[in-house]
Formats: C-alpha cells, sequence, structure tokens
C-alpha cells in the first residue's frame, strides 16, 4: 500500500467555488478485479493536471470515471457540481483524444472539424457569422489557419491534434482533457504542442492531461497525480520529482529526462 497521497493548493481557484471535478472514495473494477481504488481529488478552475503512471495502472479508467463515461462501484464523481454520468453540457468539455485516429480517414477539411465545436450551441443547423469568427479564432489561436481548407488526412500527428484542440476552443470549453496526446508526434512538435497547452492554461482553460512522456509533465504541468490503481502522489510538479512517488509507482526509477512508457 501506498502512503497517504500529498495534498494541493490551487492557486487559480477561490476557496468556495465548485469543482470542476470532484472524485470522493471511488472505487471500480472490470471484473471482480479493482482496477482503480479509494480515489479522492478535486480538480480546481484554472489548473493545469497530469495524471501519469505505468501502463495498466488505471490512467485512461480513471479519466472516464472524471468524465461520467463510468460509473464508480463505490464512492461519487462528480463534473461540474452534478454526478459525472448525468452531465449533459458537452460544450464544457473539450477531449483530445490519443492519436485523434478517427480524425485520419476523414474526408473534411481543418474547419470543418473546427466547425462540429460549435454544434453544442447552435445543434447542426447553419452557423451565424459570429460562429463562424469563433471557428477561425480558435484556428487561429493554434496556428492552423493556413491550414483551414486543408483535408484532415493530409495533416502530421501534431497538426491533427492542434486542429481538435481547436475544436474544443470553438465549443468555448472550461475544460480540456487530453488523453496522451503526443503520442506518435515527432519532438519539435510536441515542444510546440505542450507551448500551445501552456498558453491556454495561461488564458484560463483548465487543463487535464493524461501524459507517459513524465519529462514533458514535470516541465510544463503544475500539479501530477501519480497513480498506479491507487493514488501515490497528488501535489506540484517540482515536489514529485524530488519525492520516491515514481519509484513506488513504477516499481522502477524512471527517467523523467526520457519519459517513462
Amino acid at each position: 500500500m501506498s502512503t497517504q497521497p500529498t495534498t494541493h493548493s490551487a492557486t487559480a481557484s477561490t476557496e468556495h467555488s465548485t469543482p470542476l471535478i470532484e472524485l470522493a472514495g471511488v472505487d471500480f473494477g472490470y471484473t471482480s478485479t479493482p482496477v482503480v481504488e479509494d480515489i479522492s481529488l478535486q480538480i480546481d478552475a484554472g489548473e493545469y493536471a497530469a495524471v501519469v503512471g505505468p501502463n495498466g495502472s488505471g490512467k485512461s479508467t480513471l479519466m472516464k470515471l472524471m468524465l461520467g463515461l463510468l460509473r464508480p462501484d463505490d464512492g461519487v464523481a462528480r463534473l461540474f457540481g452534478d454526478p459525472s454520468h448525468q452531465f449533459d453540457d458537452g460544450s464544457r468539455i473539450g477531449y483530445v483524444a490519443q492519436h485523434a485516429s478517427a480524425s485520419k480517414e476523414m474526408p473534411i477539411t481543418v474547419r470543418e472539424v473546427v466547425k462540429m465545436g460549435r454544434f453544442p450551441h447552435v445543434g447542426f443547423g447553419r452557423l451565424s457569422r459570429d460562429d463562424w469568427e469563433i471557428v477561425d479564432r480558435a484556428l487561429e489561436t493554434v496556428g492552423m489557419g493556413a491550414f483551414a481548407s486543408r483535408r484532415v488526412t493530409q495533416l502530421s500527428g501534431g497538426q491533427r491534434q492542434r486542429a481538435f484542440i481547436a475544436r474544443a476552443l470553438a465549443s468555448e470549453a472550461d475544460l480540456l482533457v487530453l488523453d496522451e496526446p503526443t503520442v506518435g508526434v515527432d519532438m519539435e512538435s510536441v515542444e510546440a504542442f505542450y507551448d500551445l497547452l501552456d498558453a491556454l492554461n495561461s488564458n484560463g482553460i483548465t487543463v487535464l492531461l493524461i501524459e507517459h512522456d513524465l519529462g514533458a509533465v514535470t516541465e510544463h504541468a503544475d500539479r501530477v497525480i501519480c497513480l498506479n490503481r491507487e493514488i501515490y502522489f497528488d501535489g506540484p510538479a517540482d515536489a514529485f520529482v524530488e519525492s520516491d512517488a515514481l519509484a513506488r509507482a513504477f516499481g522502477t526509477t524512471a527517467n523523467l529526462l526520457g519519459g517513462s512508457r
């Protein structure tokens, strides 16, 4: 069993604000074997938090519990103050999946992908001039304005991820959730990608990242949640580097500079 997780202090939130995500005593297993156990944490507005852990540690399951895609076997999961599985305001959450693989065969342009971000606001009707201005502003924010007319199939991995972040921005999401977004992305694009996340967080967007690259996490995220079925650490990134949580959770001394899979 691990020691108690470190407490954290979110500088961007107020004491009485409602957490964007709140888990209390959450357990979940796909069979009789638990995948995550006794998880209690909250993500406050304005945070830049990263979840790390070895393969099979429950990271993706934790994300699904947070977003209401799974219901806890025990404990409580809340999203924007509501039970996560009942939350239905999709415009408040921008989700960027690993690889953005579904986009690879889509015969649509980048601007059409970003346009989808407006659907929670307008349905599938015609977008107004204001809607299109929001779409184009999102494209410029992520540096994809020049690629607006290019088909998604013609983009690099890093460009596809930027397009899907632009879609989240077009939805005017409060929370950006990214599941290992840099897998398969070249190193130069990874650096630019993290610079973009830093800028978005500085502008007030809450970022929740599941990532295998420990070096990038400790360099960019403010808070690290280290998971291996249970929480081994939850606190500032610099304190994580100095702790023994990495060795305990991974069962080895992982290389923070080179990352660990």
